[in-house]
């Protein structure tokens, strides 16, 4: 980035960033960060709980997902070990709940965006609709439908 005309970084964590948004995406970047985030918002949820809720991610993604958001500092991972089995709960960490703003926002965008653009679909008719609708999805001919369309 650019200050009075001088190339400048920021250094954070013992980490060099260009910008402050190369900060914000080494710590809630990638296709299900932002998901976890959102479903630990509002309360704690346990692994499977979280499992449950974002059906598409495989446990040991959802795994490494968490560990890296724990290391971050984001998340709290919490271990109940007063009466068998075994409870563990992740939860969002004070600094973890400075990123709700950020994920309502982004949460906004993608939901005006599929209002816009989108299909609301059932769950289980999502398999069905992929098929149908499969070789019409890569951007190269979204662009095309966009560009018939005016």
């Amino acid at each position: 980035m650019k200050i009075n005309d001088k190339e400048m970084m920021i250094e954070l964590r013992g980490q060099e960033f260009h910008c402050a948004m190369d900060i914000t995406m080494s710590f809630i970047g990638g296709k299900w960060k932002t998901v976890v985030l959102w479903y630990l918002r509002k309360e704690p949820q346990r692994f499977a709980e979280l499992s449950r809720l974002i059906p598409q991610i495989t446990e040991r993604m959802l795994s490494l997902q968490l560990k890296q958001l724990e290391e971050d500092g984001i998340v709290k991972r919490e271990v109940f070990t007063e009466k068998p089995p075994l409870k563990v709960e992740y939860s969002l960490t004070e600094f973890g709940k400075t990123l709700i703003p950020v994920l309502e926002a982004i949460a906004k965008w993608g939901r005006e965006l599929g209002q816009q653009e989108g299909v609301l679909l059932e769950a289980e008719k999502i398999s069905t609709h992929r098929k149908q609708t499969s070789l019409n999805s890569s951007p190269a001919n979204r662009k095309k439908t966009r560009q018939k369309a005016t």
